[in-house]
């Protein structure tokens, strides 16, 4: 055969030895690196187990409270009921206390006139009774009919004197 043949064969067989033995400390290296890749994404897949379980307790947890949540809100009173209830409320307390109002302002009325007429009675029944009297004693009485009553009590001591 030629030179060149074997030659060629033996380069092609040297490489082949060359690509065998590369192959081989790589598929050592890779054999550790996978060993290692393993144990990472076995430790990786437990972490995101874990991860997974903690998430599905707390969203249990928030699902669990957003129904008791709802449940309140479907029990609680909306604002137009809480409204209504405190203008029935205020209807209740205004309509007598109204009504009372009403009531004592006329009773005040009638006060007024009533003793507007035992005043101008009084002032009558006194001149009537001293058609003679001291002109102080008149004049005291009527500046106490007319500061309200106020001077009453004094006219009536100064009458009796």
């Amino acid at each position: 055969m030629s030179t060149k043949k074997i030659l060629m064969r033996v380069a092609i067989f040297l490489g082949g030895v060359a690509a065998g033995a590369l192959a081989a400390g790589a598929r050592k290296h890779s054999s550790a690196g996978t060993k290692d890749l393993q144990i990472g994404l076995a430790s990786l897949e437990n972490t995101l187990a874990a991860q997974a379980a903690a998430d599905d307790e707390r969203f249990s947890r928030i699902e669990a409270r957003l129904e008791e949540h709802s449940r309140r809100l479907a029990d609680a009173f909306s604002a137009t009921q809480v409204v209504a209830a405190m203008e029935a409320v205020l209807v209740k307390t205004i309509g007598p206390l109204d009504t009372r109002l009403t009531a004592q302002a006329k009773s005040m009325d009638v006060l007024k006139s009533t003793l507007a007429q035992t005043d101008g009675l009084l002032g009558r029944v006194l001149e009537s009774l001293d058609p003679f009297g001291s002109l102080q004693s008149l004049e005291s009485l009527q500046v106490g009919l007319q500061e309200g009553g106020a001077g009453r009590d004094t006219a009536f001591s100064n009458r009796r004197t």
